[in-house]
């Protein structure tokens, strides 16, 4: 009886072992439970792009774009020994134009024994120990912008710089940021100059109606630009451009038929073009009704703002080289 006790309480300690195992590896990834530091530099000047140390918790943020060549360097904490198991290191990256390998084994005292440093991938024997390697590659450029049925789309997306993973390709860890192109970027910047206006527009005594709307345009062209739609968001974020804000709510009234007009735009796009791409045609039709109302818009506006007027001349502009107008 002790003996099958024993046994159960064997096996239940190694099912727990062996679930928290698990837990901890899918919980991992981008958390510093083995890459737990990581930098990423320009290699043509050398420029630090991006970094972490989950150790210090030193953060520096920064954008990578389609084509950059760059120098990643990780460090990995392997916490116990096991020759049975292999571990695999690789990249998403190409080949880069400026060196003749991938990797690099920065760590004078781990034994990787024989890797080819020209391989995308690298497997080793698991051993305890602190491994740090150097990575060098180029982004693949195209990865940003899709075209579907006529309509271009510009959106970030994930790539592994560097992975871990065991043969099987279960991920233990990796250094995965999104990649963007110049027109993203372009989005990105802008969106973050009109959210640090807002912040500053809630607490100058700036009508309260007009830093409502105002925070509204900015949420839409998030969806919008989020969405794919880098050239209206931006033309949208472009529209908020004004010599001075007002004091009344003339400005607010030109203003709702705007944020109205791209919500329908963010609301349609996301429900009908990323669900039924072959809704598009209807897409068209609904922005091509909106166009025609701004064109009365910007006319009322002509006659009480001209830079308002020039504004939303340019996304009605927009509006119609998307639908081909």
């Amino acid at each position: 009886m002790k003996t099958k006790i024993l046994a159960i309480g064997v096996f239940v300690l190694l099912a727990s072992v062996y679930l928290l195992s698990i837990s901890t590896t899918f919980a991992a990834v981008g958390e510093g439970e083995w890459i737990t530091k990581y930098r990423v530099e320009d290699s043509k000047t050398g420029q630090l792009i991006m970094s972490k140390d989950f150790v210090t918790g030193a953060t520096v943020d920064g954008s990578i774009i389609e084509g950059a060549e760059l120098t990643v360097t990780v460090t990995i904490e392997i916490g116990i020994s096991n020759p049975s198991s292999t571990l695999q290191l690789s990249t998403e990256m190409s080949h880069s134009s400026l060196e003749d390998r991938f990797w690099q084994l920065d760590s004078q005292d781990y034994d990787l024994t024989n890797y080819n440093p020209n391989s995308q991938s690298v497997r080793f024997s698991q051993q305890k120990g602190t491994l740090e390697m150097t990575c060098y590659g180029k982004i693949p450029t195209g990865i940003v912008k899709e075209t579907i049925d006529g309509v271009t789309l510009h959106k970030p997306i994930p790539i592994s710089l560097i992975e871990l993973a065991v043969p099987n390709g279960e991920v233990l860890d990796a250094v995965q940021p999104n990649v963007t192109d110049a027109k993203v970027d372009e989005y990105l910047n802008l969106l973050e100059q009109k959210e640090e206006k807002l912040q500053s527009l809630s607490s100058s005594g700036v009508d309260p109606g007009y830093v409502e709307v105002f925070g509204n345009v900015v949420a839409q062209a998030k969806v919008i630009g989020d969405a794919g739609f880098a050239d209206n968001a931006i033309a949208l974020l472009d529209g908020l451009s004004v010599a001075n804000e007002p004091a009344s709510n003339v400005l607010q009234m030109l203003f709702l038929p705007v944020m109205v007009v791209f919500g329908v735009v963010a609301v349609l796009f996301a429900f009908l073009f990323m669900r039924n791409r072959g809704k598009v045609g209807y897409f068209k039709l609904v922005i091509e009704d909106q166009i025609k109302d701004l064109e009365g818009l910007t006319l009322r506006a002509s006659k009480i703002d001209r830079t308002i007027s020039s504004n939303l001349a340019s996304i009605e502009d927009r509006l119609k080289r998307l639908v081909g107008m």
